[in-house]
């Protein structure tokens, strides 16, 4: 086994933030928040929904940020 430094390294690939707000292509009326980004999937919380489950989406299915607002 030699020194692999890539399994230790953190990938930030994801293009939005946590606390971003968005909304996915499959219902742009539903606003969304991202509340963490891990291996390449956003979870996202509805707005004004506290007691709605976590959405889960990848980065292709969520819509720009300056488009959803």
């Amino acid at each position: 086994m030699g020194n692999n430094t890539f399994m230790n390294e953190i990938i930030a690939d994801n293009i939005y933030k946590a606390g971003t707000l968005i909304v996915a292509k499959v219902n742009p009326l539903l606003k969304l928040k991202i509340e963490r980004y891990h291996k390449r999937i956003y979870y996202c919380s509805v707005v004004g929904a506290p007691q709605h489950k976590h959405l889960v989406y990848f980065e292709r299915e969520l819509v720009a940020p300056v488009i959803a607002q």
